[in-house]
């Protein structure tokens, strides 16, 4: 288990099914963080993989020296915690948003929130995370006139 600062690149985290079915969480890009916090407290294994989806640059810290870094520093274990809590949200608002928006309201609310991310990926890793085929997301990202108000799903912000 680690904690990833990304330098440069996409990580992706992923989980799959017995049949090895993969479904995308979340992407993360420079400046951003993945980490295996959450199930270390658990004393859990991580249910998910953390993935490279571009050409990556990251600096990876084992999670028991990552935690005896936090524990001399409370007010940075503070915020990373509360950071660890949002995107845990975020990826419940995602797997929320898959069950109740079609195609074009997923790619909506996707640039909505990750105006940059886009361009980024991979349009077989947007699918991927869309859960929608890549023929979808391109007929997606060509149709004119698609809704542009959908329900930001769990945002407070």
């Amino acid at each position: 288990m680690g904690q990833y600062f990304i330098l440069e690149g996409v990580l992706k985290r992923v989980v799959a099914g017995p049949e090895g079915k993969e479904m995308t969480l979340r992407f993360a890009r420079e400046t951003q963080i993945e980490t295996s916090y959450a199930a270390w407290r658990l004393e859990n294994r991580a249910p998910y993989s953390i993935c490279a989806v571009t050409r990556v640059r990251v600096a990876k810290c084992p999670m028991t020296l990552w935690a005896e870094f936090m524990n001399r520093h409370p007010k940075l274990k503070y915020e990373f915690e509360y950071e660890v809590m949002r995107l845990m949200n975020e990826i419940m608002a995602h797997t929320i948003a898959l069950h109740l928006l079609d195609a074009a309201g997923r790619m909506e609310r996707f640039q909505h929130k990750n105006p940059e991310m886009a361009n980024l990926l991979p349009k077989k890793e947007l699918a991927l995370y869309l859960n929608i085929a890549p023929e979808t997301l391109s007929r997606v990202l060509h149709r004119e006139g698609h809704p542009t108000h959908l329900p930001d799903l769990m945002d407070n912000t």
